[in-house]
């Protein structure tokens, strides 16, 4: 903004001063040489001259015509056929051009003839003026009589007072673009200022201060802008404050609900087990029922395990609680505690002596769903390597046979109950617990990420700092 006021301005300055120096050039160029022209023809007018000419006599009055000369001195010559006459010790000027002699002794009537040249850097007026032959009987009857006479002034003052004019024209334009940027700046902080206002604002509001708003005065557009980005504001704030309200009333629906069914399921789960127990004496439609209600009491139970786990995560109530811990121990003994020690379903590749701080109990649940995901969806034989990679970070690395993950639906496997997969089998499970597994990760500071193996078979590997 500001170089576009000083642009405006030095565009006016310019185009001012150019046409006032083009006006000005104009006038003195004009007046000096109306003035000449004039001038010099009178005194032409009034010259008496015999014929045959006399050159010492032509001479005086040359040099007297040049004293007269106005507004300056001239030099003058005459030109009477091969005759030539001046006023200086040079009888012929070099300024003189042929044109402008072809002009004065082309015409038969009486003309008057003037141009302006550039000598050595010198400008000059030219001025040619053919005597005239008058009688008493016609005196308004007037012929050429060969004689013409040359005036050459020079014009050194008025190019000195025209480019004293540039150099003031210059002068005041200086100050002009000087005054005008003053009010650019006041200009340009108008505008910029609301601008960075808004700027800092909309900065703010991305860091999650929705109370941000913007101070709006006046009536142009960038008030109007402010007042704007104020009710956009305080609209999102109002939606955000209410979904932040229903999501805390959703997990505290889910945790009390959660909470609420432990008990039940306790004593549900212990009548089940004696279920089982007995369900060999019963008669075969009603021990298949027995085994249906355990089977499906179990999983209700770890349903409401993986919701109240949720609930912690969502409530940032989940901590952890470090140990030095060995992990390639830590893996056996998951493996081991849920019995996937058969060599032909799990194969553990485990780097000894790898030493890291880690959570044991939560870095179990991270094993256990990741190997139980693999042999529930996958195919033998799963694989866990634990390692330490180039960067210094402890990877756990659990991968299957099976046919994979399909490409659309790797961006949502970690996501809560999605158990939209159509290349494997329908999931058993709550569908919470690769969410579980990821914000188990999350709190010992790694990533998860599941891919497909190029060979064929889901890769999920699990990076923590040691």
């Amino acid at each position: 903004m500001v170089f576009a006021f000083l642009l405006v301005a030095a565009v006016g300055c310019g185009t001012t001063a150019a046409l006032t120096y083009r006006a000005a050039r104009s006038a003195i160029l004009e007046q000096t040489q109306n003035t000449a022209v004039s001038t010099f023809r009178q005194q032409v007018d009034d010259l008496y001259v015999e014929l045959p000419v006399d050159t010492g006599m032509l001479r005086d009055q040359l040099q007297d015509i040049a004293k007269k000369g106005k507004p300056r001195t001239w030099r003058v010559y005459a030109e009477y056929g091969s005759l030539r006459v001046s006023s200086t010790d040079r009888p012929v000027s070099s300024v003189l051009t042929p044109e402008l002699r072809a002009r004065a002794h082309a015409r038969d009537t009486p003309h008057t003839s003037f141009q302006r040249v550039v000598k050595g850097g010198v400008p000059y007026l030219t001025i040619a003026v053919p005597a005239l032959f008058r009688t008493d009987v016609a005196p308004e009857t007037a012929r050429p009589t060969g004689l013409v006479l040359y005036a050459v002034m020079e014009l050194r003052e008025d190019e000195a007072n025209i480019e004293a004019l540039v150099t003031a024209a210059r002068d005041g334009a200086l100050p002009a673009l000087a005054i005008a940027f003053i009010p650019a700046l006041l200009a340009a902080r108008g505008v910029l200022r609301p601008v960075r206002e808004l700027r800092h604002a909309a900065r703010s509001m991305g860091r999650g201060r929705l109370d941000t708003r913007i101070h709006a005065k006046g009536s142009d557009e960038l008030a109007d802008l402010a007042r704007t980005f104020n009710e956009s504001a305080a609209e999102l704030e109002r939606s955000v404050t209410e979904l932040r309200r229903a999501e805390a009333r959703a997990r505290r629906f889910a945790s009390d609900v959660s909470h609420e069914l432990r008990t039940p399921l306790a004593g549900m789960l212990a009548v089940t087990e004696v279920l089982d127990e007995d369900a060999g004496t019963l008669d075969s439609d009603t021990a298949r029922a027995v085994r249906l209600i355990s089977a499906e009491t179990v999983k209700l139970a770890v349903l409401v395990e993986d919701l109240m786990e949720i609930s912690r995560f969502d409530a940032r109530a989940a901590e952890l609680h470090t140990d030095e811990v060995d992990v390639a121990d830590c893996v056996r003994k998951t493996l081991s505690s849920r019995r996937w020690t058969d060599p032909g379903q799990v194969h553990a590749a485990l780097g000894e002596g790898i030493r890291a701080r880690l959570d044991p109990r939560r870095f179990d649940v991270v094993v256990a769903n990741l190997v139980g995901n693999a042999l529930r969806h996958g195919r033998p034989l799963v694989t866990v390597r634990v390692y330490v990679d180039d960067d210094g970070a402890l990877v756990t690395q659990v991968s299957d046979r099976g046919p994979g993950i399909h490409p659309d639906v790797l961006p949502h496997v970690f996501e809560r109950f999605y158990k939209a997969d159509p290349a494997r089998a329908r999931s058993t499970g709550s569908g919470l617990g690769l969410a579980i597994t990821q914000e188990n990760v999350r709190l010992h500071g790694g990533t998860v990420e599941a891919a497909n193996h190029p060979a064929g078979g889901a890769v999920f590997t699990v990076r923590i700092p040691l």
